[in-house]
């Protein structure tokens, strides 16, 4: 990552339970990710890349899960890992109207590497996820190319950049400027040292509403005048580790990003759009497996509650996150949005 401001540097921690090194979705070996990020004119949009592994994720599928906590919402490929418990592409966040481009990019690369798909053997489905950045980026543009989607992925490394950047250009968060933000954790188990790792696209949140870590409520300046009745944002949590989980087990698993969330201070209101995806890369499945009976070892359930909380901290810390590296933002028609750092510098230190 560049020299970017992070939420521990504005006193954001949440939870007890260590960081990895890079506090970072990262922090689970072999998970990069990648952005490609569009400034011009009143466009204010882009794409992040979230890439499970080295290798080819259509032969060797990552087992992975999703769930909805409000489906207001376009994302793509949901209904067939929800039914197979696998991903077989890497996952493309961008904003809502292109979609559809995404997905056709994230179908041209799975061809490049597997000239079988669809002739020899079954077609691919692609994973992506939107938020609706159109207060601040002129989204009737369809300006997001497979071009720029290639090019997050062919960006993907282990140390990317948070805040207004890939899919995160555009987006709002409890009236300030949100974007991408990750948080991770170190867990030990049977002498072992594992990972879960979150990254978020942060879009959601009616102004006044946030929560700091210790309970205090922090607002733009403009809160009053501009506090919407309703809560029309979007979330979206892809959360990553190397512990041996199965589908259901991680099903469990992202379905606790909701608790950070709710720290925060949201409810997922009737317009928002809130989902979750996880993944192992400890348990991966091969598209071209020949035993009819395969081996895959799970986490004894009675330590998946360490996992639930980890799930909860990073969430919470992974949106504080984007909203501390954000900085402000001014986009079509002059719309704006200030930055969280300005009003806790106006407030003081905050304490937990």
């Amino acid at each position: 990552m560049q020299h970017t401001a992070r939420a521990r540097d504005a006193g954001l921690a949440c939870g007890t339970l260590p960081t990895g090194e890079l506090n970072s979705i990262a922090d689970v070996p072999g998970v990069r990710v990648g952005h490609r990020t569009l400034v011009h004119g009143e466009i204010r949009t882009g794409v992040t890349a979230v890439v499970p592994h080295g290798g080819n994720l259509y032969r060797e599928k990552p087992v992975a899960a999703v769930h909805v906590l409000n489906g207001f919402g376009k994302s793509a490929g949901l209904m067939q890992v929800e039914e197979l418990g696998t991903i077989e592409t890497p996952i493309l966040l961008t904003n809502t109207l292109t979609v559809g481009t995404c997905c056709t990019a994230l179908v041209r690369h799975a061809i490049e590497h597997n000239s079988d798909i669809g002739r020899e053997t079954a077609t691919v489905n692609p994973v992506v996820f939107e938020c609706n950045d159109g207060y601040l980026n002129d989204i009737q543009t369809l300006a997001v190319t497979e071009g720029d989607a290639r090019a997050a992925l062919a960006n993907a490394s282990s140390r990317f950049d948070v805040g207004s950047v890939g899919a995160g250009c555009g987006m709002s968060t409890f009236g300030f400027k949100g974007g991408i933000g990750t948080s991770s954790r170190r867990l030990d188990l049977d002498g072992q040292s594992f990972h879960l790792g979150v990254l978020v696209l942060s879009n959601f949140g009616r102004a006044g509403d946030l929560r700091l870590p210790g309970g205090r409520v922090v607002a733009p300046p403009e809160a009053e005048r501009e506090r919407p009745a309703t809560e029309k944002g979007s979330i979206i949590i892809i959360a990553a580790t190397d512990i041996p989980l199965s589908d259901r087990q991680l099903k469990r698993v992202i379905r606790r990003s909701g608790v950070g969330l709710a720290r925060l201070g949201t409810f997922w209101g009737h317009g928002s759009g809130d989902i979750a995806l996880g993944f192992t890369t400890a348990n991966v499945l091969s598209h071209d497996e020949k035993a009819a009976l395969v081996d895959i070892r799970i986490l004894n359930e009675d330590r998946i509650d360490l996992l639930f909380e980890a799930m909860a901290d990073s969430t919470q810390e992974a949106v504080l996150d984007a909203l501390v590296a954000a900085g402000t933002m001014t986009g079509r028609s002059g719309h704006y949005r200030p930055a969280l750092t300005d009003a806790l510098s106006l407030i003081g230190p905050v304490t937990s």
